[in-house]
């Protein structure tokens, strides 16, 4: 679980950014790109402590794992 107010903010443009590309029609492998990516200048700017970046990373794979939060919903 995430606890750090930054942390969280940088979790959920992730994973907003994550839907949104899905939406666009890019495949898992280049949103786990993207993702990878995203931490690795997290990492790079030393904007967040190593320790909150593993995490956040654990949770937004977590997150890219879950279809559910892929599908599309229906109004």
């Amino acid at each position: 679980m995430l606890q750090n107010s930054q942390t969280i903010r940088h979790y959920q443009k992730l994973t907003d950014s994550m839907v949104d590309l899905w939406g666009r029609g890019y495949k898992f492998e280049e949103i786990r790109m993207y993702i990878n990516g995203y931490l690795s200048c997290l990492r790079q700017t030393n904007t967040i402590e190593p320790y909150q970046i593993h995490r956040l990373e654990d949770e937004t794979m977590r997150f890219l794992r879950d279809p559910s939060n892929f599908e599309l919903s229906v109004p």
